[in-house]
């Protein structure tokens, strides 16, 4: 980076450790609905639980001889954090001096270094957290290394507060977090290099919009002004960032917010109006993400990749013209495509798609507002796997309207359409969706993870959730914490193979049934260990590539 002083540093994910987040959770109760969500990404095996990424770690340590997992042999998250870089290149474009950590819990004695340095402030990033913990660990890290420098939040989890709150329950919300300055805004990289500038140069806070902060003890809040802020200004010379920290697999983004208006979803609200990036700006990221000559997975992060169809068709003709040989991954609607679209997908280079497909019953799909049939995701489902381009399915149980018989539709489907993988997660009661704005037609009650509306509660959502668990035979699970569908881009990128990464899959979903279903204890322990003594004689002899040194 530059030797000018650093102005700023973008702190990007940070996952709590499995051991902290599950113990935390716990605190609710074992038969809570979020302890039993989360007991479906972990195992247990001689009294240790372990996420996926830990039984992975533990299976390639034992398989090597070692008596203890290989210690940061995979990471979750291991890829450059996008929002972090993305920021971060924003603000170089806008004239000042910044760097990023990627993975705050890896990267810690690297932050102590950047902040010995005195920064002008530390921004960190919100785009995955639900709840403030791991937002307070970062700050009370920084506040103990440099208890000077300035610190700014923003992203979807302050955007979230400011719309649920007001006056003294916001200002309770953000002092539980404890930063300076909040970014209140859904996109808010404008706001950031605006309030830098003040900092650096003792301007008026006042005058920057989107901002939340306290001031002699009282909240303040500045005018909410929407931000529209270019994407092909901002491209990514990824080249300037060159490094082999960086992997083998990077992340991008073609467009910002969503084209549909999914009545369980908010994200079109914060994000504002679809906005595209020009394909010449996409080929200018693509072709500083090949000058790297390391590259061979790209994730495009877009909600709606191939929206519109005929846009979705000239990029994958560009990644086919240039040659760029990248196996690349994405979000897919079936219902926007055809059956020349995904020759071109195959052509290109996909080898997988991630399908938000929610639900396999008619009724909920339209209570749903999704805008798509369960024959076009059939349809699809079999067109992807016949050019050999991997699914996953992502389903949601519970949702207003939901019934015994329409989960049953929902367990038919995948059965029949047989995705590669698949999840199935509790509808999440979340304030200011479309759905919420229907309290009343639906008689719903609750937020979060517990609610109940006319037809079902979430208790008999997470009950019948572990049903299909256990009964669904020829799609491989795949948990949410750590080890979800984007990990598949990043293991290819460590030499793991899809055949490799499937039968690892298998293995360890044995080990999750034991939790899932009743077995008794002596009889769990014995299949424990030779579910174990499976996985770690498949790992043996793996020949995993090295993680390239940052």
């Amino acid at each position: 980076m530059s030797n000018k002083h650093l102005d700023c540093v973008v702190i990007g994910y940070n996952e709590i450790p499995f051991e902290r987040y599950e113990s935390f959770l716990s605190n609710y109760g074992e038969d809570s609905e979020a302890y039993r969500d989360l007991k479906f990404s972990f195992v247990n095996v001689d009294e240790r639980k372990m996420d996926y990424v830990g039984l992975l770690n533990e299976a390639v340590g034992a398989a090597r001889g070692e008596t203890a997992a290989a210690a940061g042999e995979f990471k979750s998250g291991d890829m450059p954090n996008l929002a972090a870089v993305y920021l971060t290149n924003f603000l170089r474009v806008a004239g000042l001096n910044a760097d990023y950590i990627n993975l705050f819990q890896f990267e810690k004695e690297r932050l102590r270094a950047l902040l010995d340095e005195d920064p002008v402030c530390v921004a960190i990033t919100t785009t995955f957290y639900v709840v403030n913990l791991p937002v307070n660990e970062i700050i009370e890290f920084i506040r103990e290394h440099n208890p000077k420098v300035k610190i700014i939040v923003g992203g979807p989890l302050i955007a979230n507060h400011a719309r649920n709150y007001e006056g003294d329950g916001l200002k309770t919300a953000l002092d539980d977090i404890g930063a300076d300055i909040y970014v209140v805004e859904g996109a808010g990289e404008l706001a950031l290099s605006q309030v830098i500038k003040c900092l650096k140069h003792g301007g008026d806070l006042s005058r920057v919009a989107n901002l939340a902060y306290v001031e002699d003890g009282q909240l303040q809040r500045t005018p909410v002004v929407p931000e529209n802020n270019s994407l092909e200004a901002s491209t990514i010379d990824w080249r300037y960032y060159a490094s082999p920290g960086l992997g083998n697999t990077l992340q991008t983004r073609t467009a910002r917010s969503c084209a549909f208006s999914c009545s369980f979803c908010n994200y079109p609200t914060r994000a504002g109006k679809l906005t595209l990036s020009g394909l010449e700006a996409v080929e200018a990221e693509l072709d500083s993400m090949k000058a790297l000559g390391h590259v061979e997975n790209v994730v495009f992060i877009d909600d709606t990749f191939n929206v519109p169809l005929p846009r979705f068709k000239d990029l994958c003709r560009l990644m086919i013209e240039k040659e760029y040989n990248f196996n690349w991954f994405s979000y897919f609607r079936c219902s926007n495509s055809d059956e020349e679209a995904v020759e071109l997908m195959a052509r290109s280079g996909c080898k997988g798609v991630f399908l938000g497909i929610e639900s396999g019953s008619p009724t909920i799909l339209k209570n749903m507002n999704k805008a798509a049939t369960i024959e076009k995701y059939a349809t699809g489902i079999e067109l992807l796997r016949q050019h050999d381009i991997l699914t996953f399915g992502s389903f949601i149980v519970g949702f207003p309207g939901e019934t015994d018989e329409t989960v049953r539709e929902t367990l038919d489907f995948i059965r029949e359409s047989k995705p590669d993988y698949w999840r199935a997660q509790s509808w999440y009661c979340e304030p200011g969706t479309p759905i919420d704005m229907k309290r009343e037609q639906y008689g719903i009650k609750g937020e979060g993870f517990v609610w109940e509306h006319a037809t079902m509660d979430s208790l008999e959502a997470m009950d019948h959730i572990e049903r299909m668990f256990l009964t669904v035979g020829d799609s491989q699970w795949l948990p949410q914490w750590s080890f979800d569908f984007w990990i598949i881009p990043y293991l290819l990128g460590r030499g793991v193979s899809f055949e490799r990464f499937k039968q690892f899959m298998s293995l360890a979903n044995n080990l999750l049934k034991l939790e899932i279903a009743y077995v008794p204890e002596h009889e769990k322990q014995a299949r424990q260990q030779e579910h174990m003594r499976s996985l770690v004689n498949a790992v043996r002899g793996w020949n995993l590539e090295p993680r390239p040194s940052a």
